[in-house]
C-alpha cells in the first residue's frame, strides 16, 4: 500500500506548505492553512489509459507566421449572455459562472443549454436527472441536443465525453467534482484545483467550451482557491436580490471581451427572460411628481441607460449628519456635497442625505454626477423636477460642468425614450442635428441651479 502524503494548503489564497503554521505568508491571513491528503498517481492525459491520443509537440512560432484569423464564436442564442461574454462563446474557452444559492445560475445555464442548437452536454453534481427534466419541461420542453448526466467523478465524466463527443460541456458545479488522483473530500482546495486542471487541459486539446458554476462564500468571493479565478478564462457574476425578480450579469474577468458589459434578466415561472430596454427596470412608475428623483444618461459597456437617481435630504436629528449612498460612491457623494456647498451655496452640512441608484445595480460613471447634484437638490428645496428631464455630465471640485465620452449615444437614447430635455456640458462636441429632444448646454453648477429649480 501506497504511502499516504499529506500537505497544508491555506484556504484563502490556495498557497502551499510543506507543515503547519498560523499565518499564511502570501495573503498574510491567520489560521487559514489547513492540513489535505494527496495521493497522485501518475497520469498522462484527461482521458482514460486506454484511448489512443495523438500528441501533439507545441512548436515555437515567430510572430509573423501565427494564424491570428478570428475564431468564429458559438451563438448560445441569449443575447443578454453573449453580450456579456464579448459575442458568444469562444471555442476552448473555460467559463466560471458565481452567484448566491438560489440567484438562478443553474436555470440560466440549464436554459442556454435547451436553446443551443450544438450537442450539450450538462453535468449536475447537486440534482438528480428527474428534478433537472421537472426544471426543464417548465424553461423549454422541447429539446433533442441537450444530454443530462448526474455525476461527480471526473474519469467517469470523461469516459462519457469520449462517448457522446459534445460541442459544449456545463459543469454544476465545480465543488462538487472529485478525481481519483486526489485522495481528498469533494470541495477541498487540492480538488478543485485538481479537477479544474482537468477540464481546461480537455477543454484546449478538443476546442470545446466547458462553463463551471461555482458556489460563493460568506464574503461574496467564489469558493475555493483564489487561483481557480486565474485559471479560467471568464469569470462571470450573476447577482441581484431573490426578493425581486430582476437579475444582473457582470463579466469580472474576460480575456476574450470587455468587463464593462452588463447582461439583464427577469425571473419567471418559465424561466429567466432577458431584458432588452434595461430602462424599463431602472426607471419607476409614477402617477406624480415627487421631489428628489432625477434621470441619469449612463454607459454600461456599449450599451446606453436611463437609471434613477433618489436623493432624500433632511435635517440631522443627531449631532452629526448622516452620508448615506446606494449604488454610488460614498466618497464621491461627499465631494459633490462640498461642491454644492461652496460653489453653490447650499448650507448642507448640518442636513442628512441619502441616495440610491434604483434597480440595485452599482454605477461607477462620472457622467451621472449631474444627475446626483439635481436629485439632491430637488430634494432639498422639496421640488419636483420635471418628469422629461435627463442629466449627463460631470462635476468638478471647481464647481464646472465637464463633459463625457460618447455623449450623442446617451442623447440619442434618451430621445428614444421619450425625454424632452438632457442637460450635457457646455464643452462637449455634439454633431447631432435635427432631434427631437432639446440638448441644454451648461459650463457651471450654477447655471443648473438657475435652470431647475424655480
Amino acid at each position: 500500500m501506497a504511502k499516504v502524503k499529506t500537505t497544508f494548503f491555506c484556504q484563502n489564497c490556495g498557497t502551499q506548505y510543506a507543515k503547519w503554521q498560523g499565518q499564511c505568508n502570501a495573503c498574510k491571513e491567520w489560521n487559514t492553512i489547513v492540513e489535505e491528503v494527496v495521493q497522485k498517481p501518475d497520469k498522462s492525459d484527461w482521458k482514460t489509459p486506454s484511448s489512443k491520443t495523438n500528441k501533439r509537440v507545441s512548436k515555437p512560432l515567430r510572430v509573423n507566421e501565427i494564424d491570428a484569423s478570428k475564431e468564429a464564436r458559438l451563438n448560445s442564442l441569449d443575447n443578454e449572455f453573449n453580450r456579456v461574454l464579448g459575442g458568444g462563446i469562444v471555442p476552448g474557452s473555460l467559463t466560471l459562472l458565481g452567484g448566491e444559492p438560489g440567484i438562478g445560475k443553474s436555470t440560466l445555464l440549464l436554459q442556454i443549454s435547451l436553446k443551443l442548437p450544438y450537442k450539450t452536454l450538462y453535468v449536475s453534481g447537486e440534482e438528480s436527472q428527474k428534478q433537472i427534466k421537472m426544471r426543464a419541461e417548465r424553461i423549454n420542453p422541447v429539446n433533442d441536443t441537450c444530454y443530462i448526466l448526474t455525476e461527480t467523478k471526473t474519469q467517469n465524466i470523461f469516459k462519457q465525453i469520449e462517448s457522446l463527443e459534445p460541442d459544449i460541456v456545463i459543469i454544476d458545479s465545480i465543488q462538487t467534482l472529485h478525481s481519483d488522483y486526489i485522495e481528498s473530500s469533494s470541495g477541498s482546495i487540492s480538488q478543485i484545483k485538481e479537477c479544474t486542471t482537468e477540464l481546461i487541459k480537455f477543454a484546449k486539446e478538443t476546442n470545446t467550451p466547458v462553463i463551471l458554476i461555482g458556489h460563493i462564500t460568506k464574503d461574496g468571493n467564489i469558493a475555493g482557491p483564489k487561483i481557480l479565478e486565474h485559471m479560467v478564462d471568464t469569470v462571470l457574476h450573476f447577482e441581484g436580490d431573490r426578493n425581486h425578480v430582476f437579475r444582473i450579469l457582470r463579466a469580472q474577468k474576460n480575456r476574450f471581451g470587455s468587463t464593462h458589459e452588463l447582461g439583464i434578466y427577469e425571473m419567471q415561472g418559465s424561466g429567466l427572460r432577458e431584458v432588452s430596454n434595461p430602462s424599463e427596470i431602472l426607471i419607476s412608475k409614477k402617477d406624480e411628481a415627487l421631489s428628489g428623483n432625477a434621470i441619469a444618461a449612463t454607459l454600461e459597456g456599449v450599451r446606453p441607460l436611463m437609471i434613477e437617481v433618489q436623493a432624500l435630504v433632511s435635517t440631522a436629528v443627531y449631532g452629526t449628519p448622516q452620508r448615506s449612498a446606494t449604488g454610488f460612491n460614498a466618497k464621491r457623494l461627499n465631494m459633490l456635497l462640498a461642491v454644492l456647498e461652496k460653489r453653490a451655496g447650499f448650507r448642507l452640512g448640518a442636513k442628512d442625505v441619502f441616495l440610491n441608484i434604483t434597480g440595485g445595480i452599482n454605477v461607477d460613471d462620472p457622467a451621472i454626477d449631474l444627475a446626483v447634484v439635481a436629485a439632491i437638490l430637488s430634494s432639498n428645496e422639496d421640488e419636483a423636477l420635471q418628469s422629461d428631464f435627463c442629466f449627463a455630465a460631470e462635476v468638478g471640485l471647481s464647481g464646472e460642468i465637464r463633459p463625457v465620452q460618447r455623449v450623442e449615444q446617451r442623447i440619442l437614447e434618451a430621445e428614444k425614450l421619450g425625454f424632452s430635455t438632457i442637460f450635457v456640458s457646455k464643452y462637449n462636441k455634439i454633431s447631432l442635428k435635427d432631434t427631437a429632444i432639446k440638448i441644454q448646454l451648461i459650463s457651471k453648477i450654477e447655471d443648473l441651479v438657475d435652470l431647475i429649480i424655480i
